[in-house]
C-alpha cells in the first residue's frame, strides 16, 4: 500500500492569532517531524498544504500577501508539492499546476494517507472524513495535530485534551486508524 504524509496548515499565519500561545507547538512538531523524517528517508511522497483566506485583505494572516503562508521555522521538511486550499479539507487544495490532492494522489497511485497539521478538530479531521470517503485508507496521527482550547455556546471551555479525545472517538473505526506519530507504520 504506498502512503503519503499530508502536512495540513502547518504555516506561520496561526502564530499570530492570540490563542497560539495556549497549547505546546514544540511537542506537536516533534511529531510531525518524526513522521517527515521517515518519509524522507523511504523517499516516500510528503505533501505540504496551506490554508489561504483573502476574505481579511492582504494585510490577514492567512493571505497569500501578508508573508506568513509558509511553513513554521521549526518543522525542516522538503515537500514532494505544495498545495494551496481556501476550504477546510485538504482534499480540494490545488498545487501550481491545478491538480487536486486527491487527482495528485491517483496520478501517484497512493491509498493510504497519514494525516498531521493544524487544526486538529477542523482541517484535519474534515480531511480525514473527505479522504475515508474517496476510498482512501486514512491513518490520523492525533499527536502529530494541534489544536486549541475552545469555548462552546454554552460558555463551556473544551481543552485541548478533551477536543483530541473526541476527535478520536469520531474517527477511530469510522474513518481513520487514529494513533500516536511513533506508532505509524510505513
Amino acid at each position: 500500500m504506498k502512503t503519503a504524509l499530508l502536512v495540513v496548515d502547518v504555516q506561520q499565519s496561526f502564530t499570530r492569532r492570540a490563542y497560539w500561545g495556549k497549547t505546546d507547538a514544540s511537542e506537536f512538531v516533534a511529531h510531525v517531524q518524526e513522521l517527515v523524517d521517515q518519509f524522507e528517508a523511504r523517499a516516500l511522497p510528503i505533501l505540504q498544504v496551506f490554508h489561504l483566506d483573502e476574505s481579511e485583505g492582504p494585510d490577514g494572516v492567512f493571505s497569500r500577501h501578508a508573508g506568513f503562508v509558509k511553513v513554521l521555522p521549526s518543522l525542516r521538511l522538503t515537500p514532494t508539492d505544495v498545495f494551496y486550499k481556501s476550504v477546510h479539507s485538504a482534499m480540494f487544495a490545488s498545487n501550481a499546476a491545478g491538480q487536486s490532492v486527491d487527482y495528485w494522489l491517483r496520478r501517484n497511485e497512493v491509498n493510504r494517507i497519514v494525516v498531521t497539521g493544524i487544526r486538529t478538530e477542523q482541517c484535519c479531521e474534515t480531511t480525514t472524513r473527505h479522504a475515508s470517503d474517496l476510498g482512501y485508507s486514512v491513518t490520523y496521527a492525533i499527536d502529530a495535530t494541534l489544536t486549541f482550547p475552545m469555548v462552546s455556546r454554552s460558555g463551556r471551555t473544551y481543552s485541548v485534551d478533551e477536543i483530541r479525545e473526541r476527535t478520536e472517538l469520531v474517527l477511530s473505526g469510522r474513518f481513520a486508524e487514529v494513533m500516536r506519530a511513533a506508532a505509524v507504520r510505513l
